[in-house]
């Protein structure tokens, strides 16, 4: 692995490792660049939550690594307290059922 993955990977670990929710994005949350990643924002948005994002497109190293580091094809990419939940749809889902309300309930997920 090249020195740039690496740095990218350290860099992922440390944004998933240091807040309670993040979400790897396409833009930001006041401008998300895909619908997916405005989905997800909308979902966290309701939920509430006190979340941080991280813009894969403004690092090319991010947006190759976030892939490997969850072993996980696509963007966006929700973590809650260091573990990987899922895309998009998978949010959708668990939102629908309550589930994702749930998951930051038993976590302790702090409120916005």
């Amino acid at each position: 692995m090249t020195d740039i993955a690496e740095d990218a990977l350290a860099r992922i670990d440390t944004a998933v490792k240091g807040n309670d929710v993040v979400l790897f994005m396409k833009g930001s949350p006041l401008f998300p660049q895909c619908g997916f990643s405005s989905r997800a924002i909308s979902i966290l948005e309701h939920l509430g939550v006190k979340y941080e994002s991280v813009d894969v497109l403004q690092d090319q190293g991010v947006r190759q690594g976030i892939k490997a580091y969850s072993d996980w094809p696509t963007i966006p990419q929700l973590y809650v307290k260091g573990e990987f939940v899922g895309g998009s749809d998978i949010m959708m889902e668990m939102y629908e059922s309550g589930e994702l309300a749930e998951l930051m309930q038993e976590k302790g997920v702090a409120s916005a």
